[in-house]
């Protein structure tokens, strides 16, 4: 990090140590940094948690956490200051970051996945957050910084669920598997791409919240164990062109069983380890990929349509900046529908775990 040109009284960030849980937070001064060549400096107004926070507090995530590491990967802020040479943003923009720090376009290799923000690379839970400039993304002007705070790791690995490497269309259906922010996003895409609807669930409330957010048709797993039939029966027996499952392995045999012949099944995301099923296929035709979120070119396009639909990112719950271990605590113990903010004012936090 660059030499410091200032403090602010008002800037605090927090700081993580793995394999602590949620004693692992610890919240620290921060000086205001000083870009350098390339880089972007940004005050954070918000920023959220994914499922990724809580592997790397308890070492589980496949890349481990940096000790010392501002935590979360997702935020939006306003360019305060700008380094020599950068031309993607200037100050005063509102703008928020990728989840992988140099992934700008094209597949991804394993170079991409090594440098994260939030894991390897300070991320948003803080007064100040340093971009690297390919990392900047401006966020749709619609969108509340609550809602623009949420889009860089649930938003963008949906968008790349539905729409990698064709998007669903009319006279298809998409199949969502859990109702985590992935799965909400996922719904809002396809609907987005004229695709009909069906996500899996796990109770009644949730049930009804998914059809108000869009989808056409919703099986409630606590009364239906056995979804995939259902799912199949709401297809004519044909299942389902496209599945977004957010779960992972321990939901995939099932995920197999409601596709339908050659049909493109989706794994979101980073999962601890666990025994595979057997024989996931069960006879059946499908493509299986696995993705981890997307390129900075897979955001920009994602953000269009949002802007071009209004789409609207689904908050849950907003916590104060002095709360963020109690927002992490709800996040992991609560049952959620929605993406969990902490509004990043820098105050000295007063509480912790």
């Amino acid at each position: 990090m660059s030499a410091t040109a200032s403090t602010d009284a008002l800037a605090h960030r927090y700081a993580l140590e793995p394999l602590r849980g949620l004693g692992g937070l610890r919240v620290e001064p921060q000086e205001r940094p000083e870009p350098g060549p390339g880089q972007v400096l940004v005050r954070v107004r918000a920023a959220s948690l994914n499922r990724r926070d809580l592997m790397l507090l308890d070492g589980t995530y496949p890349i481990p956490a940096t000790p010392g590491v501002v935590p979360l990967s997702d935020g939006v802020g306003d360019v305060v200051a700008v380094g020599p040479g950068v031309t993607l943003a200037a100050v005063g923009d509102r703008v928020t970051g990728t989840y992988f720090r140099r992934w700008v376009a094209g597949p991804q290799r394993l170079a991409d996945v090594r440098e994260q923000y939030g894991a390897n690379h300070d991320g948003w839970l803080a007064r100040y957050v340093l971009l690297a400039e390919e990392s900047v993304v401006h966020v749709p002007e619609h969108l509340t910084d609550a809602e623009a705070a949420s889009l860089t790791c649930a938003g963008v690995a949906a968008w790349a669920a539905v729409t990698k490497p064709t998007p669903p269309g009319p006279g298809e259906t998409l199949l969502t598997v859990g109702s985590g922010t992935v799965a909400l996003f996922a719904v809002q895409f396809a609907r987005a791409h004229g695709a009909r609807v069906v996500s899996v669930t796990s109770s009644p409330e949730r049930a009804k919240r998914l059809r108000g957010l869009g989808a056409d048709a919703v099986v409630d797993r606590s009364e239906t164990p056995d979804w995939a039939s259902a799912v199949r029966e709401l297809t004519g027996g044909n299942g389902v062109e496209h599945v977004v499952d957010a779960v992972g392995l321990p939901t995939l045999p099932k995920s197999v069983a409601a596709a339908a012949y050659n049909a493109r099944i989706t794994l979101v995301g980073a999962f601890p380890a666990t025994e595979p099923p057997v024989d996931p296929f069960a006879g059946n035709y499908v493509s299986i990929r696995r993705i981890a979120v997307g390129s900075r070119t897979d955001f920009e396009a994602m953000n269009r349509t949002l802007a071009a639909h209004r789409l609207r990112p689904v908050v849950d719950q907003e916590f104060p900046f002095e709360a963020a271990p109690e927002a992490y605590r709800y996040f992991r113990d609560g049952t959620p529908f929605g993406k969990v903010v902490v509004t990043c004012d820098g105050s000295p936090a007063q509480r912790s775990t």
